[in-house]
């Protein structure tokens, strides 16, 4: 039972990456499990997470504690007060501000989440050029949706994680103001974050319907961005790292392939799309074993013969970042060749 030390181990030392579920011939639901069992696991004993992993991702609800939290870390970062043995990757001291949005095109939702827009808002800047360039007119709510849940439902605090989904999806269906949001009411959810998307098409009834991950939405319309380049544009070879929760849950990582084939020539891994161990809150839970898969996954990416990688997740850049890898978003390569169009 799930009082069974080894039996609550197994679930603590999992990853979650759900590589079983397409490799299993019978279709076992084991991600469904998994999180019901970990669920189980913390309610029968709530010291399973630390106070301060607890405590994070309460704070993750309220941006604006988010946004200062990242600033300050950038400047604790700077002074030597943070080591990168704990933290790798620089985060920016100051953040890119969003384009004006077009007044015209398909309307489509922008989901800004939590840690991404405070440390990687430069993909949420991409992604709006690149679908306003597309012919989308995409949109921001009134008021920030905050965190979608998934860190939480990941570490198997299921009453917060639910309403934070909630929280965030309101956003996109509501609006206090009646602006926007009840206008675009039933417009599709753009996330480019494929940890959040996978979680929001998995929990986020009922609008779970109206999540896309972005490069399965911008796929559709990548026949368009050929037009769009100008004759001298250089094409880059880019290293495609698919995160789990893109390959193995949404099923959509052909997308990625599909949306950067006009801009860019890609290298495959020879892994077979095995997990780099981010794992949501994972690496800081299991450090070691997450420090494995990544030695594994840093391994594969050396084996490609290049250094400029792409993956559609935060989550796995940042672990990245630890074995002195850097990473793109696959959308900042399209917006960067689109920056190179004819006037």
């Amino acid at each position: 039972g799930i009082d069974d030390p080894e039996v609550a181990d197994s679930f603590e030392s999992c990853v979650q990456c759900r590589g079983c579920e397409p490799a299993c011939p019978s279709g076992v639901p084991f991600g469904a499990m998994i999180s019901a069992s970990r669920a189980d696991l913390v309610e029968a004993s709530p010291g399973t997470n630390p106070w301060w992993l607890r405590w994070g991702l309460r704070g993750l609800g309220h941006h604006s504690l988010v946004l200062a939290g990242a600033t300050a870390t950038a400047w604790a970062q700077r002074v030597g007060l943070v080591p990168r043995s704990r933290l790798p990757e620089r985060l920016p001291l100051r953040r890119p501000t969003y384009p004006t949005i077009p007044t015209t095109g398909d309307p489509v939702w922008v989901l800004t989440g939590c840690v991404m827009d405070a440390v990687s808002r430069s993909a949420h800047v991409a992604l709006i050029e690149v679908l306003t360039a597309l012919g989308w007119m995409p949109l921001l709510p009134e008021q920030h949706e905050g965190c979608c849940g998934a860190l939480a439902h990941h570490a198997g605090l299921e009453t917060l994680a639910v309403r934070q989904t909630r929280r965030a999806l309101t956003r996109f269906r509501t609006s206090d103001s009646g602006g926007l949001a009840g206008t675009f009411s039933d417009a599709p959810i753009v996330v480019d974050s494929a940890g959040c998307a996978a979680h929001l098409k998995e929990h986020g009834e009922p609008s779970s319907s109206r999540i896309v991950d972005a490069m399965e939405l911008i796929a559709t319309r990548s026949d368009r961005l050929g037009a769009l380049l100008d004759e001298s544009y250089v094409r880059p070879t880019v290293i495609i790292q698919d995160p789990c929760h893109l390959r193995h849950v949404q099923r959509v990582h052909a997308a990625t392939r599909t949306a950067l084939a006009p801009v860019a020539d890609m290298v495959e891994l020879d892994d077979d799309g095995l997990c780099c161990g981010a794992g949501g809150a994972y690496s800081m839970l299991q450090p070691e074993m997450a420090g494995e898969l990544r030695t594994r996954k840093v391994a594969a990416i050396d084996r490609a013969g290049g250094t400029n990688v792409v993956s559609a997740n935060p989550g796995c850049s940042l672990h990245l970042a630890g074995g002195g890898i850097t990473v793109s978003h696959p959308v900042e390569i399209i917006a960067a060749a689109l920056k190179c169009r004819r006037p």
